[in-house]
């Protein structure tokens, strides 16, 4: 009886484990690399590692504003170019993220930063720069010296300010402390307060 018992779990056991099939895996899709935006003749590209926007003239770059120097495996995300109006003249903004993890130990850091930057085209230059830091913690604190126990903890750092452009052509600052409004001044060129 012991034998018959003994086979028949083996036997099941052996049945169960050659039925089971093994699942294929997932396929991944495709990274696919996002487009740099384009706006009247200027085209945002990384090009010689460089982070720029070049003026196109006739269908051929004719000259180019270093946005960032050095961007070797540089992926911007969330790309835009706009062209709004300050005071009579025409500026283009420029808007990117990039997020950034640092994994040490017990410790991951996740940092998005947001950048905005204001041009005038016409006289080639960078007239305005913002930028927004989120920095997102997660650690694993040891509650006692054994290491034993353990909890995990969350913590967010925010560093910058907030960047909103108003449809009169002003920007306005916000952080969780102060509020700046700026206007732009066309015979200075950069944007400061009234």
């Amino acid at each position: 009886m012991k034998k018959i018992f003994l086979f028949v779990c083996i036997g099941l056991l052996t049945l169960n484990g050659y039925s089971q099939k093994k699942k294929a895996a997932a396929k991944k899709p495709a990274a696919t690399v996002a487009a740099l935006p384009k706006l009247d003749n200027l085209q945002v590209e990384v090009k010689g590692g460089k982070f720029q926007i070049a003026i196109v003239e006739k269908g051929k770059p004719a000259d180019a504003m270093v946005v960032k120097e050095d961007v070797t495996g540089f992926q911007p995300k969330d790309c835009k170019l706009n062209s709004f109006m300050a005071s009579g003249v025409k500026l283009y903004l420029l808007t990117w993220t990039e997020i950034n993890t640092i994994t040490t130990g017990d410790k991951t850091e996740e940092r998005t930063t947001v950048y905005s930057v204001i041009y005038e085209i016409a006289a080639k230059k960078q007239v305005f720069s913002n930028y927004q830091l989120t920095n997102h913690i997660t650690e694993k604190v040891f509650l006692d010296k054994l290491r034993t126990a353990s909890e995990t903890q969350e913590k967010i750092r925010r560093e910058g300010f907030e960047f909103v452009l108003n449809p009169d052509g002003s920007i306005t600052q916000k952080s969780k402390t102060q509020q700046n409004t700026m206007f732009y001044n066309k015979e200075k060129m950069e944007f400061g307060k009234k």
